[in-house]
C-alpha cells in the first residue's frame, strides 16, 4: 500500500513539473533560424549564394544590390545575382525573413575604400551580435513567472510529502 501512496506523490511532482514546462518554452524564441551570405565580398555583377536553416516556411531574401529572392520552405539555398551597377567598396544590408523572424547580413561590394554610404548612422563595429532570438538560460526571465512555478512545485511536493508521512503514522509503521 505504501509503495501506491509513493508512486502517487512521485506522479504528482513529475504532473507539476509538466505543467510549468509549456509555459517556460513558450517564453523563449526558439526558433533556430539562421541565415548567411557566402561570399560576403562579391564583385558587381557576380552571383552569391543565399542559405537560411531553421526556417519551416517560405524565406524571403531581399537587399538593395539585388532583386527580391524567395527560397523555398523545402530548400535551404538559393542564389542571387548582385546588380553590375552596385557601388565599388559600399556594404549592402541583405535581409532574410522567415514568418515573424528576421535576419540581416551584411554584403560588401570589392574596389574602393569600404563605408557605409546606406547607412551612415551604422558604426563601424557593431555593439552587438546578430538578432537570432533570446537564447541563454536567463534570457526573457520573468521573476513573478518563476516564483509562481517554484510555489506550486513545492506545494505539490509539500502535499504529497505530508500525506505520505501522515498515512505512514497512522498505521504505526
Amino acid at each position: 500500500m505504501r509503495a501506491i501512496r509513493v508512486a502517487s506523490a512521485a506522479l504528482l511532482g513529475v504532473s507539476a513539473l509538466a505543467m510549468t514546462a509549456p509555459a517556460a518554452q513558450a517564453q523563449g524564441d526558439n526558433s533556430g533560424f539562421w541565415a548567411t551570405v557566402r561570399p560576403t565580398t562579391v564583385e558587381p555583377g557576380e552571383h552569391v549564394r543565399l542559405r537560411a536553416t531553421g526556417c519551416e516556411q517560405s524565406v524571403t531574401v531581399s537587399s538593395g544590390v539585388f532583386d527580391t529572392v524567395t527560397i523555398p520552405r523545402w530548400r535551404t539555398t538559393a542564389w542571387a545575382r548582385v546588380d553590375r551597377d552596385a557601388r565599388r567598396g559600399a556594404v549592402y544590408e541583405v535581409s532574410f525573413y522567415c514568418g515573424t523572424f528576421w535576419q540581416s547580413v551584411d554584403l560588401t561590394i570589392a574596389g574602393g575604400r569600404p563605408d557605409r554610404p546606406d547607412r551612415p548612422d551604422r558604426p563601424e563595429h557593431p555593439e552587438h551580435g546578430v538578432r537570432a532570438g533570446e537564447g541563454g538560460t536567463l534570457a526573457g526571465l520573468d521573476l513573478k513567472e518563476i516564483g509562481l512555478g517554484a510555489a506550486l512545485i513545492t506545494a505539490a511536493l509539500g502535499t504529497a510529502y505530508h500525506l505520505s508521512r501522515r498515512r505512514t503514522d497512522e498505521h504505526g509503521s
